[in-house]
């Protein structure tokens, strides 16, 4: 075949780097090989899988990151890690009263509600095991990505990507699942991530049953929330036997820069303070946590779009970071995996071109991102309020009925 043919290449020519070994990248990776039998290089900043806290938690949806794994044959090997106890949920108000207890369903049952719980350590394994050993280079830091060539033939772009350790590599599409701060997304647009109002002061209760039972016994099975007064505790148990607890405020952004969070006892003091008013059995989450970290929710714009640019897109958070308070960053960013890779194979396998395809494929991604974002945007706002326990109560109203476990108190 005539090479400058505006036809896309095969799966052997194509050259395709996915920047960043998170949840959106490694699913990505993990869909081209499985469904479609296309290999990519995943370059990922951490020097080994264990280099540092992947995180706690998180709700793998029906429609989004458990379709993800479907389409990476993972779907079964989740089912046997997934905690569906862990979708127990319980709201209070700073007093400790029990306003509302939602018993989540202890197997898969599909649709809306069927959101189980599995660790970000345990899932990010299982996406990395399923990949050929070649697949994820680790220790390769991004310092610019530039635009190499461009083929009059079929418009397609190539780039080339430096690294920290001074080598270079040309690619024919480069895929920026490099998070929030994303390197790749800065060169199709100068927008950066804006503070969202609202810190975390995240701590940790080890060994929890053993080490802290009646805390054990006040979060439960899956998540805790104790709101109020612009506040929040928000704590979630973990496959580990662990429980994180995200002390949540609005504060300027970099107003906990003065903290020595080195020192466990200087942030437990200053939320003990700001929690000051709270009811004794809340306040001993941040007394027995052994160690805090700070995290500034930031976020995107919900209706943040970038101009195509051929040859480079964006997936995850680079694409749509959006707050925690939906449940679906995660989530979205493996969906756009799958979709990303469909849209990939239909380029090397049925000739589509590529500029056009990844222009179609993130203008859908758009569309489906800009309400849940908006939306998490909007929980938060209701959440880290004065009224947060009566306004997250109004929401479990109108899912009553959809789901019957949930039990209101008040």
């Amino acid at each position: 075949m005539n090479s400058l043919q505006p036809t896309a290449p095969d799966s052997s020519r194509l050259k395709i780097a996915v920047v960043g070994g998170g949840l959106g990248g490694l699913t990505l990776a993990s869909v081209l090989q499985h469904a479609y039998k296309i290999k990519c290089t995943v370059f990922e900043l951490d020097d080994t899988v264990d280099s540092r806290n992947q995180g706690g938690s998180l709700d793998l949806h029906f429609d989004s990151g458990q379709l993800a794994l479907k389409k990476a044959g993972l779907l079964d090997q989740f089912r046997k890690h997934a905690r569906y106890q862990g979708q127990d949920h319980i709201l209070t108000d700073m007093t400790g009263k029990v306003l509302m207890q939602h018993v989540g369903r202890k197997r898969s049952t599909g649709g809306r509600f069927d959101r189980p719980e599995i660790d970000r350590t345990v899932l990010r394994q299982m996406l990395i095991d399923s990949l050929d050993e070649d697949t994820i280079q680790w220790g390769k830091k991004v310092i610019k990505i530039e635009e190499e060539s461009k083929d009059k033939n079929n418009g397609n772009h190539r780039h080339t990507i430096t690294f920290q350790d001074g080598r270079n590599e040309t690619f024919d599409l480069v895929v920026g699942a490099d998070g929030a701060w994303s390197k790749i997304r800065k060169f199709v647009s100068e927008v950066t991530p804006i503070y969202g109002g609202v810190s975390f002061i995240e701590g940790l209760l080890p060994n929890v049953d053993n080490g802290h039972p009646k805390l054990s016994k006040l979060v439960g099975n899956g998540s805790f929330w104790a709101l109020q007064n612009n506040k929040g505790l928000l704590c979630q148990r973990s496959g580990d036997g662990s429980v994180r607890v995200s002390a949540a405020f609005r504060i300027e952004e970099n107003g906990l820069s003065h903290l020595d969070f080195s020192n466990p006892e200087i942030p437990r003091k200053y939320l003990m303070d700001l929690f000051s008013d709270w009811d004794n059995s809340l306040k001993a989450l941040i007394e027995e946590s052994s160690t805090f970290i700070p995290r500034g929710i930031y976020m995107l714009p919900a209706d943040y779009t970038w101009k195509s640019h051929p040859g480079v897109t964006l997936i995850g958070d680079a694409a749509h970071l959006m707050t925690p308070f939906a449940g679906e960053g995660a989530n979205m960013a493996m969906l756009d995996g799958a979709k990303l890779a469909a849209a990939i194979s239909k380029i090397m396998n049925k000739g589509k071109d590529l500029a056009t395809t990844i222009d179609n494929f993130e203008r859908k991604m758009h569309n489906t991102v800009t309400g849940l974002a908006t939306e998490s945007t909007k929980n938060m706002d209701l959440m880290i309020s004065e009224n947060g326990p009566q306004e997250v109560l109004k929401m479990f109203r109108i899912l009553r009925w959809l789901s019957p476990v949930i039990k209101l108190f008040s």
